[in-house]
């Protein structure tokens, strides 16, 4: 079976935070306790995927910036 891609969920669903960024950025994100995938909680997507109570991790992309590069 193949790996649900986070791009096939659509472009990114942004969410901030109710009390303000948090003062580690390691705060942003949590392990799935279902799959083991490391999430970012800011993005909605990854984070309704994580609260499906059978999923499989995510693939990732990377996407190469000039930043980067």
């Amino acid at each position: 079976m193949a790996m649900t891609k986070l791009s096939d969920l659509g472009p990114p669903i942004p969410g901030k935070q109710h009390d303000g960024e948090p003062a580690d950025e390691r705060e942003n994100f949590m392990i799935c306790p279902v799959c083991g995938q490391r999430l970012d909680m800011r993005d909605f997507r990854q984070v309704a995927w994580h609260d499906q109570p059978e999923h499989r991790p995510l693939e990732l992309e990377v996407y190469v910036t000039s930043r980067n590069a």
